[in-house]
């Protein structure tokens, strides 16, 4: 059985400070931190408070998060928020998912360069999505969609790939009519292949003369133009892997999807099975061999290289919209979609409320209660007493869950 609460935290805790030490000259900032932001949250190096609970008397403490975008503990309210915020955006049709994945020889690039290899990802993707899907020969439409940047795969090594969620059709070039995907097909996946290859690889060309990529390690050769050049070559002629997954079954089954993948990080807690003797064991999925479940054994130090391969640039926006779900004018193109297909138009209610603190704003966003005593279930869990970084309460509570 997994150990009850086995944290990635755990792990950084115990063998960070060596990693620490170990690796001082290719750490990060943006690495530090992550592993400091995990090693703190919900301890008392961030602060916190003490509940009570007005029917029995049951007292525990709630430790402040450090609400790190990398750490497997603090995406809960981030991802209900925007999960809502999606809700009304969802249109009655069809939604496809599609994948786009680089080489690994790109990868490799990508992650010495992550910021504009990682932004050359969107831009050819979106590109290659928005032109297929423009043209008249395929669909003849203005498309939506939503794309997600992944970095890893199951075995946390580094595999930057970006997953795109697709109304099945667009609207027509006069903005007279809706364009319907065929019942079960979005875009020919092979066409969307080789376009995606070739604006990729234009842009990697791009920045390379613009002199935006670095190179070091295995790959300083690349920084000679000659090198690049031939490096690139077998790429520009292999098979770039994109494919579409079956299209949901309706609006509630896409938020279920966003739900599991906006707001991912490289492994979460409930997939960690052991920590001791400085290895840990966790739980993977082996995709090449049939999605297979499987275990994995690392190196406690090897481990913690590997998440923190995934950790992004700082401001780095790894879930972007396009084409009609664009920020700039998302809810007039929603409205219009809709018009088109002759569905209600959702009423997005203007809150008037104060302010609400992370207990309520989570009780509303996914209908499940943090107030309710957990000793009890009777009384509601008030705060008594807060206290700050790095200090302790006053008193120690009773009892504490």
């Amino acid at each position: 059985m997994r150990p009850v609460g086995l944290e990635v935290a755990d792990i950084f805790r115990q063998c960070g400070p060596v990693y620490r030490t170990q690796n001082a000259q290719s750490l990060s900032r943006g690495q530090r931190r992550v592993m400091s932001a995990i090693e703190q949250c919900r301890t008392a190096a961030l602060g916190g408070h003490v509940e009570e609970c007005d029917a029995c008397g049951h007292q525990r403490i709630s430790y402040n998060s450090c609400r790190n975008r990398h750490c497997p503990k603090c995406q809960s309210l981030a991802r209900a928020q925007w999960l809502s915020d999606r809700q009304a955006e969802l249109l009655p049709v069809e939604y496809f998912h599609v994948v786009f994945t680089v080489p690994q020889e790109i990868a490799a690039i990508a992650y010495q360069n992550k910021d504009v290899v990682y932004n050359i990802l969107f831009q050819a993707t979106a590109q290659t999505l928005r032109t297929i899907g423009a043209d008249p020969k395929h669909l003849g439409a203005e498309i939506g969609f939503i794309a997600i940047l992944h970095t890893w795969g199951q075995n946390l090594l580094h595999h930057p790939h970006l997953h795109c969620v697709v109304p099945g059709g667009g609207i027509s070039a006069d903005s007279h009519h809706w364009i319907a995907c065929r019942p079960g097909f979005f875009l020919p996946v092979r066409v969307l292949s080789r376009l995606f290859r070739r604006l990729f690889l234009e842009l990697l060309q791009q920045a390379f003369e613009a002199g935006e990529l670095h190179f070091f390690n295995s790959l300083a050769g690349l920084k000679e133009s000659l090198a690049f050049a031939k490096y690139i070559v077998p790429v520009a002629h292999t098979e770039w892997v994109v494919y579409a997954k079956a299209p949901f079954g309706g609006p509630k089954q896409v938020l279920e999807y966003l739900g599991r993948y906006t707001h991912r990080v490289a492994i979460s807690n409930n997939r960690l099975l052991e920590f001791g003797e400085d290895s840990v064991t966790f739980a993977w999925k082996d995709y090449r061999h049939e999605s297979k479940n499987k275990t994995m054994r690392l190196d406690a130090q090897e481990f913690i290289r590997r998440f923190l391969l995934h950790v992004l640039p700082s401001g780095f926006q790894r879930m972007r919209s396009y084409g009609f779900l664009a920020n700039r004018y998302r809810q007039v193109k929603i409205e219009l979609c809709r018009k088109l297909l002759g569905a209600p138009v959702q009423v997005v209610q203007n809150e008037s409320e104060p302010t609400l603190d992370y207990l309520d704003r989570y009780q509303r966003l996914t209908g499940v209660s943090l107030r309710d005593c957990p000793h009890c279930s009777k009384g509601q869990m008030v705060r008594i007493e807060s206290f700050n970084a790095g200090t302790l309460p006053r008193g120690p509570p009773g009892k504490t869950s």
